[in-house]
């Protein structure tokens, strides 16, 4: 019989970076022994950085790469999470919570970490009746609302983004990526009009022009123009401004509603003491962008972590005396390529103010200081921030500054940028994001640590924003002596194996390694799994041993696990295979009679011109896949996608070769086979190009004389890259045998998850093209053959249906809530989030209501 769990429960309410970094803090303090911890977030994931969605936007990183904690922290530390799941009342006296899945459950101690929510102002035709947002307006807050916005603006030319803060010149340099035109409009008279004075805005708005995005200044926003979708946005002075996406970064409000109507005191936020606790409450505490301390809201991400510092020193007992007491806030970032910093005061408030400027608007750059009583109160640092390690530490610290003021903007004499880290204080706050001083950065190289990586993980530092990372290395680099050693972590293939590809593809063959679970056991010293290992491990034994791979299913993502792809509801999208794009009568008569069956909230024609139903719930996968008796069109997963066709030779006027027959070819043959990464292709029948074969990971185009041009590495996602020329070929079969040869060696020597517009330029093209084509290596027999023997392992994993490989394959786990849950459209969709009104938060310092673009308030500062 299990013993009786004697824990106190926890309930944590908000799975967002401030209600997770609480949670870590109260392990860290041996919470786990004190408490049965539980979670909620609104969002069906783990915990991600949410500062970084704008890197997501613009390319610069991969959504994978923002995650803090995946589903495999929360159990690995026992955490029970209900992700995706909305609580909607507190009930104080029961002490019991309420969600909207209908559970309830009990709390001894209780955290509101319900952050914020994009302001969204009420602009005639912003919203429709019964339909959310407008079809093409978008707020920026979650990782689905990024989604949404990369996918509808592929297909669309003209953007609006509504506010001139950080976070709307954020959005705007990301649309850049996905869009021809974007126009940023801002109320107030200058960007960024919270941080800096007229002057510095102006310098801004030149240095945002120059990187091609236009910008309307002083202008309210009074309506959203289109019928069925957005056409344009219309200003108070009458102007119009045509566009066909608009993005809403106007600012944020503290999420407290909840909180609100379960009694709890709210104002500006939710109301708490120096403990963090509610005011008037002993076992309900609140952290975050909700919170309301001392009259003043946060929305940067140093406050939050002080706060769950406090809040874990007290719940814990660790330090019952514990107390904040408030921040002083300082920004370092780069926004749209522009660097900017900026602390205190923006302008000089009294008449004994010192001030110091120095404007050089042609190279944008722009520096002022603000001195009161011998004492640093603001800078601005715009375009040139050598100096802004001095600079804080002499805001932070309160330090007596030079007498020949310039110094502080200049290397005169001053410390220079170089040897500045050296200078710093040992209790300097290097790493605003997570709280990391210098001597924590000192402690822990001396403690051993040499490498720059490893002292990033040691501390987090670097690991918020990222504006540090410059600071942390020279810090790093000076606290070792300029003896830093190379992390050799960075050049393994999976973070949990210490090996590189091609080693550990040689150790693999050598001890006939053919399961995840003994890679680890045999390399990996103690045998120890790391989960975010397996799935790299699991694709690369897939690829090495074909049909003889031992397949373990808890080292599959769950997309793999189920073949199809989970989407933010927990619901799945279905995706038939269709070759070449090419079906039949009867086809889509059986797709139109299973989503009538099984009421498929949504049908959908995808980029890649198949059918996607989506909002199939998991226990009716396995009856889907029967009714419809098609094979499975890989839309989930690291494998070979699909190849899209253009009509080609046979009815196209100007086709000179027969596209549509070669790429289903093709498909038919490379089908299903893994790979580090997505591989998406076309084959278009002219150079006029309407399959987008230029911009694919293998694009094939026809040419006049019957011949063939092969272009590897192209990108028109989250990237966009024009493939570079492979080779020209002669014939269909040429096509298909160095198609197969290139994938194969795309496969054996691409890190994980690195896609080939990543792979091709690293290695080069004329690299790839003298082994793949001039065969320099002596290697394209071997190539081939791997490639043949994985082509004939291929086994239709729908065919699952008829024998599940583990009982609860295509049963639901997580019965919370009735899916799906995504709105039944009917004849025109909509293709923007539900009515939840979700975006990156800006927020302001010292307000966490801001508006930034079309209301009153002042814009952001730095957002969480």
């Amino acid at each position: 019989m299990d013993a009786v769990d004697q824990r106190r429960c926890l309930v944590v309410v908000g799975n967002g970076m401030a209600g997770a970094r609480t949670v870590e803090e109260i392990l860290e303090r041996g919470g786990g022994d004190q408490f049965a911890i539980t979670m909620f977030g609104e969002e069906p994931y783990g915990n991600y950085n949410r500062i970084l969605l704008s890197n997501v936007l613009s390319g610069v990183d991969d959504e994978a790469g923002i995650f803090l904690n995946d589903m495999s922290w929360y159990a690995e530390n026992g955490i029970t999470l209900h992700a995706g799941t909305r609580v909607i009342r507190i009930d104080r006296f029961a002490r019991r919570i309420y969600a909207d899945d209908g559970t309830e459950t009990p709390y001894d101690k209780l955290i509101i970490a319900t952050g914020s929510r994009a302001f969204v102002p009420p602009i005639p035709g912003i919203h429709r009746p019964g339909r959310g947002y407008h079809q093409g307006v978008f707020a920026f807050r979650t990782i689905d609302d990024t989604r949404n916005m990369i996918r509808y603006a592929r297909e669309h030319e003209r953007a609006v983004v509504i506010g001139g803060g950080l976070l709307g010149l954020e959005a705007a340099r990301g649309l850049q990526n996905h869009l021809a035109h974007v126009t940023l409009v801002h109320a107030a008279g200058h960007l960024m009009n919270a941080q800096l004075d007229a002057q510095a805005g102006a310098i801004l708005r030149r240095s945002i022009e120059r990187l091609g995005i236009e910008v309307v200044l002083g202008a309210h926003t009074t309506e959203v123009l289109g019928k069925h979708a957005v056409t344009g946005v219309k200003l108070k002075d009458g102007r119009t401004v045509a566009c066909d996406v608009v993005v809403v970064a106007a600012g944020i409000r503290a999420n407290a509603e909840m909180a609100a109507t379960s009694g709890l005191p709210v104002e500006r936020g939710i109301v708490v003491d120096d403990q963090m606790r509610v005011q008037d409450e002993v076992d309900i505490y609140s952290v975050g962008e909700c919170v309301q301390h001392r009259g003043e809201t946060y929305g940067l991400v140093a406050p939050l972590w002080e706060q769950a510092r406090v809040l874990a020193d007290h719940i814990t007992g660790t330090n019952p005396n514990a107390a904040y007491h408030g921040s002083r806030l300082a920004t370092k970032l780069k926004v749209a390529g522009v660097d900017v910093a900026s602390m205190g005061l923006k302008e000089a408030e009294r008449d004994d103010d010192e001030t110091v400027v120095f404007a050089e608007p042609r190279k944008g750059v722009y520096k002022s200081i603000i001195i009161r009583d011998d004492r640093l109160v603001g800078a601005t640092l715009l375009g040139d921030v050598q100096k802004v390690a001095f600079l804080m530490q002499a805001f932070d610290r309160g330090l007596a500054l030079p007498k020949e003021r310039v110094e502080m903007l200049f290397d005169l004499g001053a410390p220079s940028a170089d040897v500045s880290a050296a200078e710093l204080g040992d209790d300097v706050q290097v790493c605003n994001c997570n709280g990391v001083t210098k001597r924590a950065l000192v402690d822990t190289v001396q403690g051993g640590v040499k490498t720059l990586t490893g002292v990033m993980d040691a501390t987090r530092a670097g690991k918020g924003c990222g504006s540090c990372k410059g600071l942390v290395a020279q810090i790093v680099e000076w606290a070792a002596d300029g003896k830093v050693e190379d992390d050799p972590a960075a050049s393994w293939y999976v973070p949990g194996v210490p090996m590189p590809k091609a080693e550990l593809m040689a150790v693999i063959r050598e001890h006939g390694l053919k399961s995840v679970s003994a890679v680890f056991a045999t390399l990996v010293p103690g045998g120890e799994e790391d989960a975010k290992s397996k799935m790299g491990l699991a694709s690369l034994l897939r690829m090495m041993w074909g049909d003889e791979y031992v397949d373990e299913r808890d080292a599959r993502f769950i997309n793999d696990r189920v073949h199809a792809n989970i989407q933010r509801d927990g619901t799945f999208s279905v995706v038939p295979q269709i070759k070449g794009g090419v079906t039949t009568p009867a086809q889509l008569k059986r797709i139109a009679e299973v989503a009538e069956k099984y009421s498929v909230p949504l049908v959908k024609i995808t980029g890649g011109q198949r059918i996607d139903l989506l909002g199939i719930r998991k226990e009716d996968l396995p009856s889907v896949w029967a009714d419809l008796d098609m094979p499975s069109g890989y839309a989930y997963g690291k494998s070979f996608r699909t190849v899209k066709t253009c009509v080609g030779s046979d009815f196209c006027r100007f086709g000179v070769g027969d596209s549509t027959a070669l790429g289903i070819a093709i498909e038919d043959r490379f089908k299903a086979i893994e790979g580090p990464g997505k591989m998406k292709l076309a084959v278009t029948g002219c150079p006029r190009n309407c399959a987008e074969a230029y911009v694919k990971d293998l694009g094939v185009v026809a040419i006049d004389g019957g011949r063939w041009e092969i272009y590897v590495g192209g990108a028109a996602g989250a990237h966009v890259r024009k493939g570079d020329l492979l080779a020209v070929v002669d014939s269909p079969d040429e096509v298909i045998t160095l198609t197969g040869r290139f994938l194969q060696y795309y496969r054996e020597s691409a890190n994980w998850l690195e896609r080939t517009y990543a792979w091709v330029p690293r290695l080069g093209i004329d690299h790839i093209r003298a082994v793949v084509v001039d065969d320099s290596d002596g290697i394209a027999a071997r190539l081939d053959a791997a490639m043949a023997a994985s082509v004939a392992a291929y086994r239709d994993p729908w065919l699952e249906r008829r024998d599940p490989v583990t009982p609860g394959q295509f049963r639901t786990s997580l019965p919370l809530a009735v899916l799906p849950q995504v709105p039944v459209r009917d004849t025109v969709p909509v293709a923007v989030p539900g009515p939840v009104v979700p975006s990156i938060g800006s927020a302001v310092p010292g307000g966490g209501s801001a508006d930034n673009g079309n209301g009153a308030g002042p814009a952001s500062a730095r957002r969480v």
